[in-house]
């Protein structure tokens, strides 16, 4: 075997070690685990994914309020959202209801939360759990590593997936954040927070809604980046802080 095409062999060799390992990497994603993320939900309109959502309740999932469409449904307690799924009208609830803080105008003027009231409770199984919520008081640190997920727009599709995705991404400080998005003369909302985006990571289109979990718990909500811009610029992608609204959400529950 002459030189050359050892290390062309080499090369090719390097390349399915690098692909094996990080799958289809978009934004750095791989799929999530059947046993992992039961909680998530894929928030739809005429059964088209819109966005993602997250159980908090059996009878109320959170995501955005930028999600708002008319005829929504949710499919909860499967990772696969393909229409060609058999099982898949089992997993459907239709929403009841939605609540949004009357404070809401769009996403870059904060408050983009909303609550989903389903028409019936979702029975919890190991397919289907609910997620706990930061507290009132809870703060999450610069650094910490965090996941995202959904069924949004990937780097290599282009398009929405009918697999669920989920990627790692770090908590960025305000104080950072905010001074990022002045250099693109932005400025950030209050009560949200940041994470991923600058490290090639993070959330596309069609994953608005979703939860950022850290430690098991739903921290914030995936509300907006960079201009749709999924090829992530150096701008921190923004999340609808949870601890910041939680007074809001204990309230519409105890209200209904």
């Amino acid at each position: 075997m002459n030189a050359l095409l050892r290390v062309l062999l080499a090369a090719a060799l390097i390349t399915l070690v690098f692909e094996a390992i990080f799958g289809e990497v978009i934004i750095n994603c791989q799929k999530a685990r059947r046993n992992k993320l039961q909680f998530m939900a894929s928030v739809q309109i005429k059964e088209k994914h819109k966005c993602g959502g997250f159980l908090i309740n059996p009878r109320f999932v959170l995501t955005a309020a930028h999600c708002f469409r008319e005829g929504m449904s949710v499919v909860i307690g499967t990772h696969n959202i393909d229409k060609a799924n058999p099982n898949l009208w089992q997993n459907r609830y239709e929403v009841k209801g939605n609540h949004t803080p009357k404070s809401y105008k769009d996403p870059k003027t904060g408050d983009d939360i909303m609550l989903l009231e389903l028409t019936k409770a979702v029975h919890l199984t190991d397919d289907v759990k609910i997620i706990p919520m930061s507290k009132k008081d809870d703060r999450v640190q610069p650094y910490q590593k965090c996941q995202v997920a959904g069924w949004g727009i990937t780097e290599k599709t282009q398009t929405a997936v009918n697999d669920l995705m989920v990627t790692d991404v770090s908590i960025i400080s305000f104080e950072t954040c905010r001074n990022e998005w002045k250099n693109v003369n932005k400025n950030l909302p209050p009560g949200v927070m940041c994470a991923g985006g600058n490290e090639k990571s993070g959330a596309c289109q069609g994953d608005s809604g979703g939860p950022l979990v850290c430690s098991g718990v739903a921290v914030g909500i995936v509300s907006f980046n960079l201009n749709g811009n999924c090829k992530y610029p150096n701008i921190p992608n923004v999340y609808t802080d949870i601890a910041k609204h939680r007074a809001w959400i204990d309230n519409v529950l105890k209200g209904v």
